[in-house]
């Protein structure tokens, strides 16, 4: 796990799992690529295999040992529903978040369907817990809007949308079900032009369904330099703060630390 996130809406990051492939328009310029194509072939860096998919399990047991509450933005650099990675191991990863319960993890994927096919088939007390967060990538129309009614078919305690990096004006959104929503404006060398209008378009229909808004950054080149503020405002708004969640004492984050030692154990 990584901590001190420089990602706008989370704190830290945990990667149970690394590499991913490109589905969508939204991920041509992915920034996870970019780095971890970097490593490729450095002997012993994590990053060694770049972008290959690749199970992690000995990062399952990170966020038991975090005290602190926080927000982890669970693989940052891979898409945990992407169907490489076994649903048995899908299951490893919910079974931590259960476990480190004191934690808000946000799991965010383009594969809105097997998103929605594989938490129906999980137990509901597994997934629909208020501290994990289930959110699915909204950069387009034609790929982006159809993962919407996918996340509202799927159980959850919490449903976000990610419209990052958002590419066109996405007209009239549905966000019954949806509890948080997050725009941003792509990054970096080559990244494609926001125009102001479709972020006060996703900003407006937020503010009258009554739905939280965060808006990230403008993007661009000099991402920095463009900053985040909308209007004169900058948007923070989330569906609730970890200042609500506790940890439990020492004793018992270790026994719980033991458990999943022992479902990683099983599960190899």
């Amino acid at each position: 796990m990584s901590d001190g996130s420089t990602i706008e809406w989370t704190d830290a990051t945990w990667n149970p799992v690394r590499g991913c492939t490109k589905v969508s328009p939204g991920c041509k310029h992915c920034y996870a690529e970019t780095f971890a194509e970097r490593w490729r072939g450095v002997p012993d860096h994590p990053y060694g295999q770049g972008f290959d998919l690749r199970l992690v399990p000995e990062k399952l047991p990170e966020p038991l040992g975090w005290s602190r509450p926080r927000l982890v933005f669970v693989n940052s650099m891979s898409d945990l529903f992407q169907h490489g990675v076994p649903e048995h191991y899908v299951r490893l990863v919910f079974d931590v978040m259960n476990l480190a319960d004191w934690h808000v993890y946000q799991v965010l994927t383009k594969r809105a369907d097997r998103l929605r096919a594989i938490t129906n088939r999980f137990p509901s007390p597994l997934v629909e817990r208020r501290h994990i967060w289930l959110g699915v990538s909204v950069e387009d129309r034609k790929y982006g809007l159809p993962r919407i009614d996918e996340l509202r078919r799927a159980r959850a305690g919490v449903r976000f949308l990610s419209v990052e990096p958002l590419l066109e004006d996405l007209g009239t959104l549905d966000l019954d079900a949806i509890d948080w929503v997050i725009v941003g404006g792509e990054s970096g060398p080559g990244a494609r032009p926001m125009k102001k209008e479709w972020v006060l378009s996703v900003r407006d229909q937020c503010v009258a369904a009554g739905v939280p808004f965060f808006f990230k950054q403008w993007g661009g080149l000099r991402k920095k330099i463009a900053g985040r503020d909308l209007d004169g405002q900058t948007y923070d708004q989330v569906p609730f703060t970890v200042d609500e969640l506790e940890a439990p004492p020492r004793i018992e984050r270790a026994r719980r630390a033991v458990r999943v030692s022992e479902l990683v154990d099983g599960a190899r």
